[in-house]
């Protein structure tokens, strides 16, 4: 087992890191890492997978899709129902597939004039039907398969119960995929509507053997009181698997991606002398061995070794292992994976250009541009997201945190921040109606505002630097037209 990585490999290896997958790309099998906090939620059984941005909701959608995917995480350990020889369909996700699901702009025609729960009933039906001589598979366009499902309600649960016996005679799960449903409807009153009656079908098809829906929904829309308005839904929320990063699985990502890289022979020396694999025809991975991934000191020390011990020359600086996790949390004490491995990468690749002859992997610099960068990546995420947010923190620019509420409502009321608001209604925030009250308590459900005990608000650093808010104490808030700050 070797005790050092040159710091250029470091470097170079760290700058390979991936930038994740929003927008369902096909996934790699060496990229599959599965925390023991995920585990649960890749289970054939669980209905409802919640997560914020960037925690893997569409990752996993992706990822289950892919039968070598599937075969190497069960060779790799996982405990799991879950099986190659799943067959994994989609309902709904952020590519468009209209040979599989109605797109946005069929959505929209369909919700005009039917029924929220027969458009899904409809997806469902659809992809059971396919292949088969049943007259839905007949129909061409959604419209006419929507009709037909909402007219024939014998014949779909017909179809239903055979193909339920048939993939239970064969051993063979049906698993069926939504994601990206704020993409569904235009407004949050349609869009609750659509995910109500998702889950209300979901609910319904577990009384089938081998059909079931799985649905990754973000966080904050899984807490909305209007998508459970209907009975029993106590008992999908209950089922619920949120998906999290604690600061060990975070840090076992980033060695699992290490140890699959270009220079993986290197890494794997580094961290282990036994290291398993699992292999399939074309893909050999290395999963990290887990009793490394539950030490987080050795975690820490090895990481230490790889980038250096302190954020600084001074013995009383921060050390980097928990200093990058602790300025990319929100206000929940939430990571992002996407946002950290953006933070190292970003790092690696300053490093290289600013400090070439540096003795380890990162210069603490640079681990500070990284956090500064994944910053920035986060805002524009939560532009995407919530256009509204970035209306109310903009107005922001230039104060410091903590404040007294009022200070910022005042400030928003300058701004007319709330009329503003009102006169675009697109996913407006859920509590508008409520003034800047109500918009600070969506911003606090988001992770964006934290109350403190006093009632002051404090904003974390992944929103405030990339904000131009300041604190002291903290990493400098990105100032505008690119000039740098650092510590």
């Amino acid at each position: 087992m070797s005790s050092h990585v040159d710091a250029s490999i470091a470097r170079m290896a760290l700058g390979k890191l991936p930038a994740g997958t929003s927008h369902g790309e096909r996934i790699k099998p060496q990229d599959v890492y599965l925390p023991r906090s995920h585990l649960k939620a890749v289970e054939p059984d669980v209905l409802l997978v919640t997560g914020m941005r960037g925690a893997g909701k569409t990752f996993w959608w992706s990822a289950l899709q892919d039968g070598v995917v599937r075969r190497l995480m069960v060779q790799s350990g996982a405990r799991t129902t879950l099986s190659e020889n799943t067959k994994v369909q989609v309902g709904f996700g952020v590519k468009p597939a209209p040979s599989d699901y109605p797109g946005v702009d069929s959505m929209r025609s369909l919700r005009m004039n039917r029924e929220p729960r027969d458009i899904w009933r409809t997806v469902l039906a659809w992809q059971l039907a396919k292949g088969t001589e049943h007259p839905l598979a007949d129909l061409a366009s959604w419209e006419a398969r929507t009709d037909f499902v909402a007219s024939n309600t014998e014949a779909v649960d017909g179809l239903l119960q055979d193909r339920d016996a048939e993939y239970d005679w064969k051993d063979v799960d049906f698993l069926l995929l939504f994601d990206g449903l704020d993409r569904c409807a235009e407004d949050w009153t349609e869009t609750n509507k659509m995910v109500r009656a998702l889950l209300q079908v979901a609910l319904e098809t577990r009384s089938y053997q081998r059909l079931r829906i799985k649905v990754f929904l973000r966080s904050d829309h899984a807490s909305d009181r209007a998508i459970a308005a209907f009975p029993d839904a106590s008992k999908v929320l209950a089922t619920k698997v949120e998906l999290t990063w604690p600061t060990r699985e975070l840090y076992g990502l980033l060695w699992h991606h290490l140890a699959n890289g270009h220079f993986g022979d290197v890494f794997r020396s580094y961290l282990s002398g036994n290291w398993p694999s699992a292999t399939t025809k074309e893909h050999t991975v290395y999963p990290v061995p887990r009793r490394f991934v539950v030490n987080e000191d050795a975690q820490r020390e090895k990481f230490h070794s790889l980038v250096g011990e302190r954020m600084g020359g001074s013995f009383w600086r921060a050390k980097p292992y928990s200093w990058i996790t602790d300025h990319l949390a929100d206000a929940q004490r939430r990571v992002s994976a996407r946002s950290f491995l953006a933070a190292l990468r970003t790092a690696a690749h300053h490093t290289e250009d600013e400090h070439p002859d540096h003795d380890y992997g990162l210069h603490h610099k640079s681990i500070v541009h990284g956090v500064q960068e994944a910053s920035a990546i986060r805002i524009w995420e939560m532009q995407e997201d919530y256009p509204w947010i970035d209306r109310a923190m903009s107005a922001l620019r230039g104060m410091s945190v903590p404040v007294p509420f009022e200070e910022f409502a005042e400030r928003w009321r300058e701004e007319r921040v709330v009329e503003s608001l009102s006169a675009d209604a697109e996913l407006a925030p859920r509590h508008l109606a409520d003034g800047e009250e109500g918009v600070r308590r969506d911003l606090e459900a988001q992770g964006v505002f934290q109350r403190l005990l006093d009632g002051r608000v404090n904003i974390p650093d992944v929103y405030r630097v990339g904000y131009g808010l300041g604190r002291r104490g903290g990493v400098r808030p990105v100032q505008q037209q690119g000039s740098s700050s650092h510590l």
